[in-house]
């Protein structure tokens, strides 16, 4: 009798604990495998990752973790959001990460980015005695950080700092600006490229 009243017990809470794993591996497929229109992100529950602001706990893991994204032509029939995520490069942000990328190359202090539809300039001081040296370590970073199609552009006359300034305002619509980038440019390549000439845009 004593053994039929534990057989039952142990068998009530096996039970109980396999439903309650079960309704927690349930709850966590669906808290972490969410669709957003035709993008599946395995990691869209934790909002920490997202989220700067959360203190260095949150910096440290958002470092550490994996990024994994799963992105489909056209999930839905009848829809087509191919093209959508073109419109997703943010200018500004990718002259920030590469002036901030800038400042951690040997000799290089102070750097101002422009990034235009195709192309890269970078202005940066420097204290260099291998002024080529630098060049080309300025423009492989600048480099690495864009998409393959960008030409870069650098140089180390700070006199040109305000001209590359001049352009901050102005956009891809703005009057003569293909005139305009072009002379900036020439007056750019005046300094020296690093080794190669140039970064040119794979075709």
């Amino acid at each position: 009798m004593i053994k039929n009243l534990a057989f039952a017990g142990f068998f009530t809470l096996f039970a109980l604990t396999a439903c309650a794993n079960n309704n927690a591996n349930e709850l966590g497929a669906r808290d972490i495998y969410k669709e957003d229109g035709n993008t599946i992100n395995v990691n869209n529950q934790r909002a920490e990752l997202y989220n700067e602001g959360n203190g260095k706990k949150s910096l440290r893991r958002k470092s550490e973790d994996f990024g994994y994204v799963r992105h489909q032509r056209n999930p839905v029939m009848g829809t087509n959001s191919a093209g959508d995520h073109y419109a997703a490069v943010d200018r500004e942000q990718l002259a920030k990460i590469i002036s901030q990328f800038e400042t951690d190359v040997p000799n290089v202090n102070d750097v101002s980015t422009l990034v235009t539809d195709d192309e890269v300039i970078v202005v940066y001081e420097t204290d260099s005695k291998d002024r080529t040296l630098t060049a080309d370590q300025v423009k492989k970073t600048a480099a690495s950080v864009v998409p393959r199609w960008f030409e870069v552009y650098v140089t180390d006359n700070t006199k040109l700092r305000q001209d590359v300034e001049n352009f901050a305002t102005l956009d891809a619509d703005s009057k003569n600006i293909n005139t305009l980038l072009s002379g900036l440019i020439e007056r750019v390549k005046s300094s020296t490229q690093g080794y190669s000439k140039s970064i040119e845009a794979t075709e």
